[in-house]
């Protein structure tokens, strides 16, 4: 079933009644995205929260050189969103697509606020998300001020340890802020190492 996955993932923070876990499903819009489709484009204003059931998606942003900067790989049982364009209803600077064909279920910002009314308790779920969102992003910052490439490819492997092997070096280099060659020439290194 299609809802089970995010059921799951809601109840690691918060236990809900049958009747709520219907009203929650109820609010949620299953999508597909192709390979390379955008969700979300730089300008657009995010109107809802992604979760990943099949695929994979990603939240980048491209400098002036053309560059991708990736923020987010966002696998099966991850949520994505541009969340300042979500909380500010402003347009975002976040564009966020699939690396392959994907599944989502969204949840509309005018739903979530429904359902913080219809069932509080998803207040303190979707807080928990958020602040784990916070510091996972400043720990990201402090990380790229402090760590060395190699550090940042292991905490890159920790955090994804399911897309290590399977997400193209350039995506893995354009996350953790290196060339792709830097990253063969390094991973070259690391596997030689007893």
């Amino acid at each position: 079933m299609l809802h089970e996955l995010i059921c799951r993932n809601v109840s690691k923070h918060i236990d809900l009644t049958p009747a709520e876990e219907a009203h929650f499903s109820a609010m949620l819009i299953p999508h597909a995205l192709r390979r390379k489709e955008f969700f979300l484009q730089e300008g657009e204003i995010c109107k809802h929260s992604v979760f990943v059931v099949k695929g994979c998606l990603r939240g980048y942003t491209v400098d002036s050189n053309g560059f991708e900067h990736i923020l987010q790989f966002a696998p099966p049982d991850w949520w994505i969103a541009d969340m300042y364009s979500l909380l500010s209803g402003r347009p975002g600077n976040l564009n966020i697509d699939a690396l392959e064909d994907s599944e989502v279920l969204l949840l509309a910002q005018k739903d979530q606020k429904q359902l913080y009314h219809d069932v509080p308790k998803f207040e303190r779920f979707f807080r928990i998300i958020t602040e784990n969102a916070l510091v996972t992003s400043r720990q990201r910052v402090l990380d790229n001020l402090s760590l060395s490439a190699q550090q940042r490819y292991e905490a890159f492997c920790q955090r994804y340890p399911t897309l290590i092997n399977y997400l193209p070096q350039k995506q893995i280099a354009a996350y953790i802020g290196v060339t792709p060659e830097f990253l063969s020439k390094m991973r070259s290194e690391l596997m030689r190492r007893p």
